[in-house]
């Protein structure tokens, strides 16, 4: 497949090296030549510098022959641009672009991204992406990450191995033995700063965090397995009141269950239009690293506090302050993944990484097949891919344990029409079964091929 990544930022760059390192042809269009140079000379893929807007410039990029093009610069208008010059000009059947001002977003305008007005097949909002994961961190405190499969019917949970877990030490194949009932699956384990697919024989060590798939009527008792405990979160307080903390109060303000919430934000005028935007939330205007100002906003007393300004450096601060003056859980919002190493000596419960939510949002919509979801796990290490098994895939008709995986692959859930199983070797894949699969970032290749996913794309 050829493809098209306008803007070698951080997020187009995640894509190139995702789709390059699956042997498509990448070519990176971006004003910046630095970037376009980080970019060849890092990734198997071409640059051009220019704007990703101008005919020529595309043109020199192969649009003619391109089929697909993804727009992620810093400017929403250029990339509305973008694919309309590559729709009308080059006629590329595919085209995503990201957006981030709300007003192209609101859905009376849902109209203008027709193909017969501004031809975008996909519109990614990072902001969205972001609240909505904020959102279900705070569905599930305990986790450092998360993520929801098969309709809201699983979730992905990122847990933290402390010394008072239950299970430390016990072989994986014993979870079965002693929990028969729970559904829950281990498919990946950090340790020492690496990740892998675990084997059956592997046990978990203090200090390990792993990735566990459960069906989500099984989340807490998952979480008590794990030596956590789920409270549920009726006090929030949010530092930094832009596009991301505005858009995570109005859906806490939509909650059926009512959330006390908090914005404190920095900036007279965004402070200002989110305490006019907001309706039952309180909007304090000062420095979310101010202790005073956070006792002010009941820091003490909260169950959760997100720092979802633009600066990474004092997301974390402030929620080391926060922990500091006694809230029970403090998120931080961090794009720099460098920085995530920090979390645990600095006593940070949870992040949110933006590029990776906005590249999983990205992958959902190029992967080939019939994928219904894609989620980048840290540093593009690993991925989980939901999707819908063909009636061409090598998959279709055979039992798991007859089914050639790789070995950083692992099945983490199937759902056969409604039902949601948990894996078993004598569980029989069929056609249209849905199954989600975590594998290592080297292996996807090969789990698109046992989807047999090429047939059906485009």
């Amino acid at each position: 497949m050829k493809v098209i990544i306008c803007g070698a930022g951080q997020v187009g760059w995640q894509i190139a090296r995702h789709l390059s390192g699956e042997l498509n042809d990448v070519t990176v269009v971006d004003n910046n030549p630095d970037l376009v140079r980080r970019a060849t000379e890092t990734l198997d893929v071409q640059g051009i510098a220019g704007f990703a807007s101008y005919p020529d410039v595309l043109a020199r990029a192969g649009a003619r022959d391109a089929d697909m093009i993804i727009a992620a610069t810093h400017s929403d208008e250029v990339n509305m641009v973008t694919c309309q010059m590559a729709h009308s000009i080059f006629s590329i059947q595919r085209k995503i672009a990201r957006l981030r001002a709300k007003s192209y977003l609101q859905a009376i305008h849902s109209d203008l991204f027709r193909r017969d007005h501004l031809p975008i097949d996909v519109v990614i909002s990072p902001e969205r992406e972001v609240a909505a994961a904020a959102m279900r961190r705070l569905s599930a405190p305990s986790a450092f990450d998360t993520e929801m499969f098969m309709d809201g019917q699983a979730q992905l949970l990122g847990i933290r191995i402390d010394e008072d877990c239950p299970i430390v030490n016990t072989p994986l194949r014993q979870l079965t033995d002693l929990f028969s009932t729970l559904s829950s699956i281990v498919v990946g384990v950090r340790r020492d700063g690496t990740l892998f697919a675990p084997e059956s024989e592997d046990q978990l060590f203090v200090g390990d965090e792993c990735y566990v798939f459960t069906n989500v009527k099984d989340v807490d008792r998952t979480m008590e397995v794990f030596g956590k405990t789920h409270k549920k979160q009726d006090r929030v307080v949010i530092v930094g009141g832009g596009n991301v903390g505005l858009e995570v109060a109005r859906t806490l303000e939509e909650r059926e269950s009512r959330v006390r919430a908090k914005v404190i934000e920095r900036d007279r005028q965004s402070a200002e239009i989110a305490a006019e935007t907001l309706e039952r939330t309180i909007v304090l205007n000062g420095d979310g690293l101010d202790a005073a100002l956070l006792r002010e906003a009941g820091i003490e007393r909260a169950d959760a506090m997100l720092a979802v300004t633009d600066d990474d450096r004092a997301n974390m601060l402030a929620a080391v302050r926060a922990k500091a003056e006694g809230c029970a859980l403090a998120i931080a919002l961090i794009n720099d993944p460098s920085m995530v190493a920090l979390m645990g000596p600095l006593g940070i419960d949870a992040y949110i990484n933006p590029r990776a939510t906005t590249v999983s949002s990205i992958l959902r919509h190029i992967r080939h097949g019939r994928v219904r979801q894609v989620y980048s796990i840290g540093d593009a290490e690993a991925e989980v891919i939901e999707a819908e098994v063909l009636s061409t895939s090598p998959m279709a008709g055979q039992k798991l344990r007859d089914i050639d995986f790789p070995e950083g692959v692992l099945v983490g859930a199937v759902r056969k029409g409604d039902e949601l199983l948990r894996p078993t070797g004598s569980l029989r894949i069929d056609e249209k079964d849905v199954v989600a699969i975590f594998a290592m970032a080297k292996d996807v290749p090969e789990v698109e091929r046992l989807m047999q996913v090429s047939i059906d794309f485009f």
